[in-house]
């Protein structure tokens, strides 16, 4: 499985799906817009927007964060095939 996370370093959120990530063993590769040429544009033209975090996994892109739900864990959960939470 092919994980990417687009993250910038101002970003809370970012912080929050990295942590998730790492927290289940799930190897990744981070790309900060903020540093890396041409990554805000590649958000842009797959989403319409410069919305992080962004997750592509296996060429599938997926927002792992809802404005007033923030990090989808349910989601996640079920994309990675982790056991529910209790």
């Amino acid at each position: 499985m092919q994980v990417l996370l687009y993250t910038a370093f101002w970003c809370r959120d970012c912080r929050a799906a990295k942590h998730y990530l790492e927290t289940h063993g799930i190897v990744f590769s981070e790309i900060d817009i903020e540093s890396v040429p041409g990554a805000a544009d590649e958000v842009m033209r797959h989403v319409g927007k410069r919305a992080i975090p962004q997750l592509v996994i296996d060429g599938e892109w997926f927002q792992p964060y809802r404005p007033g739900r923030g990090i989808l864990y349910d989601e996640l959960d079920a994309k990675f095939g982790i056991r529910a939470r209790m």
